[in-house]
């Protein structure tokens, strides 16, 4: 089975992703950002789970953790949504591999919230499709979202 990988580096206080083509075998030991869920994944996951724990019981050598849905690609450029710090949430199992996620994402000028345990992840999802719902009904801007204040 082949994943799409993420690749994280800052450059210039911004996070940028670069998507790769990898197995199972390439993540072995390597800290897995899933960002968000695809058709076809959607079609194979369990009504109460997500793709987060999935992808993590078929990658037991890796550390999944869930990030980045919650965000637009224009709030993770520009760092803010109304004033506020582009907050990135964080669920995953592994405390190492989210700290060290929290660590790039802080690095790049956005705040990083541990949302909990993979298993959170179903929430993120939700939320993440809420927001391209209200986006995509034109209630929001492309350029918003959910600002979290702390």
């Amino acid at each position: 089975m082949e994943y799409s990988c993420l690749q994280t580096r800052t450059h210039n206080c911004r996070l940028y992703l670069k998507t790769l083509t990898c197995t199972a075998t390439d993540l072995k030991g390597v800290i897995v950002a899933k960002p968000n869920i695809t058709g076809e994944l959607l079609s194979t996951v369990p009504a109460d789970s997500s793709a987060a724990p999935e992808i993590q019981a078929s990658l037991p050598n890796s550390s999944v953790v869930k990030a980045f849905n919650t965000t637009f690609a224009a709030t993770l450029a520009s760092g803010e949504i109304a004033g506020q710090p582009t907050t990135v949430l964080i669920a995953g199992d592994d405390a190492d591999a989210k700290t060290r996620l929290a660590g790039v994402i802080t690095a790049a000028g956005l705040r990083a919230i541990d949302a909990g345990s993979l298993r959170r992840a179903r929430e993120l999802e939700a939320t993440g499709f809420l927001q391209i719902a209200l986006a995509a009904g034109e209630k929001i801007a492309w350029t918003g979202g959910f600002a979290v204040k702390a």
